[in-house]
């Protein structure tokens, strides 16, 4: 069996992160929901990963990959305080960056970007992280 990419590595590994942490879970309605896509009559509060992007970042022989990853946390209209302090523990939950990867290292980490917006056709609050990495194939 191959590695995964490095995106989906990250992924995992962002997962593997939020989903053992209880304050985040009470956040998030009692349980850790990250999803790739809307889920069909789940409602909020949830989070889904949003745009990813990884670029080719080697160096001296290393493999190398630049990642850039939005996780939107969406809340029930007018709740943006629900969303926003999902947003921030999940930053909280990044300031370490000893996460364990597969099939690469992961050598940097961190949260660009928090920002908060309406869904103009919904109405629900959301929060988006926006997350940096870099990462190595091993």
């Amino acid at each position: 069996m191959t590695d995964p990419s490095p995106l989906l590595a990250l992924r995992a590994g962002l997962i593997a992160r939020f989903t053992p942490d209880a304050a985040l879970a009470a956040l998030l309605g009692g349980r850790v929901r990250l999803y790739d896509e809307p889920p069909r009559g789940v409602l909020p509060v949830y989070a889904l990963f949003g745009d990813s992007e990884i670029q080719d970042d080697s160096v001296d022989g290393a493999e190398r990959h630049r990642h850039t990853h939005e996780i939107a946390v969406i809340a029930r209209p007018g709740s943006v305080r629900t969303a926003l302090d999902a947003a921030e523990r999940m930053a909280a939950l990044l300031a370490d960056t000893a996460m364990p990867l597969a099939g690469c290292r992961l050598v940097t980490l961190r949260v660009r970007a928090i920002k908060v917006h309406r869904d103009t056709r919904t109405g629900e609050a959301r929060a988006s992280l926006t997350v940096e990495a870099l990462t190595e194939i091993l």
